[in-house]
């Protein structure tokens, strides 16, 4: 079964998905930094940064990986939760800091998030939105969880609406990933999710209109790296 007929479902993609990143975990961080140039962080920050946390908000990091947006957010004495549904992120997350300054980190799935409505003030996540099964049921849980007045943001890869450009992206996103994934794991196809799941992506400009129709009151997204990548800010 081709790789892209594996995730096109729902129930398939979160099979997929599940035991992709369970396979990658330990090299995570690496991955997210090579694919990045080494840009990842700022562009973490930069979310951050657009956030504007105060000293004790309470925040919700949402697939929340090894933990970079948790730890950011932290260090602004913003009191964080980093949720993931891949066990080894966690585990690998809570061993970069321990005791006050860090943030708690569980395992948990963002499409049910174990927590009331209006837990949160702040809810954030970095690559998560375009991995999750049904994009809508995970901005709905976003919603839910945050209080009124309260704000979500989302780094990701943005889908091209330039048909070329889209191509050109895509092409060179699964040759580097087949190449990746052949040198870290044996499978090609372990990187080149990323371009399929891309292309099934619905791109910045209609998962803000999602955002609106799941009743955020303002959404505004902001380009990364000459819009290849897209950082959205949407308020309760």
């Amino acid at each position: 079964m081709s790789l892209g007929s594996r995730i096109a479902t729902p129930d398939g993609k979160r099979r997929y998905v599940r035991a992709l990143f369970a396979t990658i975990a330990d090299r995570y961080d690496l991955i997210t930094r090579f694919l990045s140039y080494g840009q990842d962080r700022r562009w973490k920050q930069r979310l951050v940064e657009l956030a504007r946390p105060l000293s004790g908000t309470r925040a919700l990091d949402l697939a929340t990986g090894t933990g970079d947006i948790a730890f950011l957010l932290q260090d602004r004495k913003v009191s964080t939760v980093g949720l993931d549904v891949t066990h080894r992120m966690v585990e690998i997350a809570r061993t970069k800091r321990t005791g006050a300054g860090a943030p708690s980190f569980l395992v948990g799935d963002m499409m049910a998030l174990p927590f009331p409505d209006a837990s949160f003030d702040l809810v954030t996540t970095g690559y998560g939105l375009r991995n999750v099964p049904d994009l809508t049921t995970a901005i709905d849980e976003m919603y839910r969880v945050l209080r009124t007045g309260g704000h979500a943001l989302s780094l990701d890869f943005n889908r091209p609406s330039h048909g070329l450009v889209r191509a050109v992206y895509l092409f060179y996103l699964s040759v580097v990933g087949s190449a990746l994934g052949w040198v870290l794991h044996r499978d090609p196809d372990t990187y080149r999710y990323i371009p399929a799941s891309i292309s099934r992506y619905p791109g910045a400009d209609a998962v803000a209109q999602i955002m609106k129709a799941r009743g955020f009151r303002t959404v505004a997204h902001y380009p990364v790296l000459g819009g290849l990548m897209a950082i959205h800010h949407a308020s309760k």
